[in-house]
């Protein structure tokens, strides 16, 4: 069994991306959330107050990690 992780979203009032949990430090916020958005887009949900959270498997965040390191 996988564990699921949550990576917790702050936006600003434009909608760009304002703070992301476990982000490399190679990546700014924005590009963060695209690469997560671009593999993991089913997972995303919308909260109230300019917030989000993605629900993906560690698994998937690590692999997303190492793909970013290379």
């Amino acid at each position: 069994m996988t564990d699921t992780v949550l990576i917790h979203v702050r936006f600003n009032n434009d909608g760009s991306v304002l703070e992301i949990q476990d982000r490399p430090t190679s990546l700014t916020p924005e590009q963060w959330f695209t690469k997560l958005s671009e593999k993991a887009a089913n997972s995303f949900q919308a909260l109230t107050g300019g917030r989000g959270v993605f629900r993906v498997s560690s698994d998937d965040v690590t692999a997303l990690k190492a793909a970013v390191l290379q």
